[in-house]
């Protein structure tokens, strides 16, 4: 359709324009500036942050509304999903091995991002018109900095309005479906739009029964389904793993040399394939752009530094851990090297190529739990956004909005999904970048308090 042709022209040359050099010296040179500036402290406490993350220090006298697990299963059903498993596949395809070696850069980098990002939306939490307590970049922003920078803060959450939406996962979600179930049992051959449309619709209705309760039912669902499922992905990956144990060593030789080669890249372009790895690495994790700190700060606690650790976690349980066993598995199987092929195809046919048709279909229902995870967790962030700008009275007209992109997605091109999301996940990363390194010396000041306490 000629719509989606201006669609897809449109936000390609707005997700290239945004992701130049300057944005990724922002978003890593500011990961570097948070590490050093920190002293590594917040990765030396990894054991502590794990003790809170089990709530050893839980209290349900604490303010906030989730405790920190959930607050982490939260993030992460926004994170671990199709980032880690199409995700990776898209960086492949694009940007050949090498690119995941970048990812791993934006993620150990991103590790004290969100240790900074997440401790300020505890440090500055604010309050909706309802009076009920809020975290986020919009809040730590305007109450941290002051009314003159709130500008900062109404950008980030009017491009975390469109970063919300599901764009990508909605349309990932609707691929897999119609190459593995549709297409095998020969349904919607005439109208495959139709098939698109009718799985969109189904999608919308189930995630829209969620979201309806608020953090507090996403919190549970998520903290549920987010474990399980990660727990038998990376047990159906490490059977894969240890079945090519001999593979293991060329393939991280692979993605090292080509890191530092870009010959899967055209041109041989070594700052594009790096460009392609920290946009995809920002998808996995979000350490940068903002979204999690919506969740973060939500969760029950007095001390803000506890909050910073447990959301460090993220970024190396979803692109460490995740996206590497991921990326191995496709590097293994070989199936990257096939031009047609990208998104969550490829990881399926990686699977299928190790496991057979069961592998497929155990990638089919992994897939699905990742993708519904994402939507609960996203849509959180969505309402966040738009109460701060409209009030909390708009939250539903949201949902609706929300729903309707979920079909509007099923039926766009992969191309407009990804370019969509790349925009907005630009936009959000320009106001919370600079105001956490703006206000960075009020963390450290509360971490060196909160360190010297233990």
């Amino acid at each position: 359709m000629q719509i989606y042709k201006i669609l897809d022209s449109m936000f390609s040359y707005l997700a290239n324009a945004l992701w130049g050099t300057p944005l990724v010296i922002l978003l890593l040179g500011g990961g570097l500036y948070f590490a050093i500036y920190s002293r590594m402290t917040p990765i030396l406490y990894f054991k502590h942050a794990i003790e809170i993350l089990l709530g050893k220090y839980d209290s349900e006298d604490d303010p906030g509304q989730i405790t920190h697990f959930e607050a982490l299963s939260s993030a992460l059903a926004g994170t671990v999903g199709m980032g880690n498993i199409a995700g990776v596949a898209v960086a492949i395809h694009t940007g050949g091995p090498g690119a995941i070696f970048w990812m791993w850069i934006t993620a150990i980098l991103g590790m004290s991002t969100k240790f900074f990002t997440c401790t300020l939306a505890v440090m500055y939490r604010g309050y909706d018109d309802k009076g009920e307590i809020q975290g986020g970049v919009m809040y730590f922003i305007e109450k941290g900095l002051g009314e003159n920078f709130k500008p900062l803060g109404i950008m980030f959450s009017i491009s975390g309005l469109f970063g919300s939406i599901v764009f990508f996962q909605a349309n990932q979600l609707s691929q897999i479906i119609r190459d593995f179930i549709y297409t095998p049992l020969g349904i919607f051959q005439i109208n495959s739009d139709l098939g698109n449309l009718f799985t969109g619709v189904l999608v919308a209705g189930l995630v829209s029964v969620v979201i309806s309760g608020g953090i507090q039912r996403i919190a549970k669902v998520a903290s549920k389904l987010v474990p399980l499922m990660v727990g038998l992905y990376l047990l159906a990956a490490f059977i894969i793993i240890l079945k090519n144990i001999g593979e293991i060593p060329s393939v991280f030789i692979m993605i090292f040399q080509d890191a530092f080669t870009g010959t899967s890249v055209a041109g041989g372009a070594i700052g594009s394939m790096i460009i392609i790895g920290v946009r995809r690495g920002l998808f996995s994790n979000e350490a940068g752009t903002g979204t999690e700190t919506m969740a973060h700060g939500a969760a029950k606690t007095k001390e803000p530094v506890r909050e910073g650790l447990v959301a460090m976690l993220g970024p190396f349980i979803d692109t460490i851990i995740v996206c590497s066993i991921t990326a191995i598995i496709i590097l293994i199987s070989g199936v990257y090297t096939q031009k047609n092929v990208n998104g969550v195809s490829m990881t399926a046919l990686a699977f299928e190529h190790e496991f057979g048709m069961l592998g497929k279909i155990f990638l089919i229902i992994a897939v699905l739990t990742f993708a519904f995870s994402t939507m609960f967790g996203y849509s959180f962030y969505g309402r966040k956004c738009v109460s701060y700008l409209f009030g909390t009275k708009a939250k539903n007209i949201y949902n609706w909005i929300y729903v309707t992109m979920i079909v509007v997605a099923s039926i766009a091109s992969l191309d407009i999904a990804i370019n969509f999301v790349d925009s907005a996940y630009a936009l959000m990363v320009i106001p919370t970048m600079v105001g956490t390194i703006l206000l960075s010396p009020k963390v450290i000041a509360e971490a060196k308090l909160y360190f010297s306490k233990l």
